[in-house]
């Protein structure tokens, strides 16, 4: 029995693919999201560049960083399927600055822990 050998017309195995989202804020309480479907082994960087995300927001050209579900990670990272990639940007204003503020428009008497005591208790419960 002869049997011949036929050569494989088919193309390279398909690339597994991996979702994710990346989302960035351009300013306060303004959220933006990207889902993307990327190969797998792919990193945060990769992440980020295709998302468009700095055609469409050119000031953040020089982001102050990136994270996967609120955590701070490396440009080289590799996603994993179903990852929330985070750009962040500059804060506007120092947070303890931010807080010292918002104690001082509250006042002294509607600030604090003890603030709203029940009438006849010991100071400081």
């Amino acid at each position: 029995m002869h049997s011949s050998s036929v050569p494989s017309t088919s193309t390279a195995e398909p690339v597994a693919a991996i979702r994710v989202v990346v989302c960035w804020s351009p300013g306060p309480r303004e959220v933006r999201e990207r889902a993307l479907e990327l190969p797998e082994g792919a990193t945060l960087r990769q992440a980020v560049k295709a998302s468009g995300l700095f055609e469409v927001e050119p000031e953040l050209l020089m982001p102050q960083g990136a994270g996967i579900w609120g955590r701070k990670a490396e440009w080289d990272a590799v996603l994993r399927e179903g990852d929330r990639v985070e750009v962040y940007r500059p804060l506007t204003v120092d947070p303890k600055v931010a807080r010292r503020e918002r104690f001082r428009k509250q006042g002294t008497r509607a600030a604090g822990l003890f603030s709203a005591r029940r009438p006849g208790a010991k100071p400081g419960y």
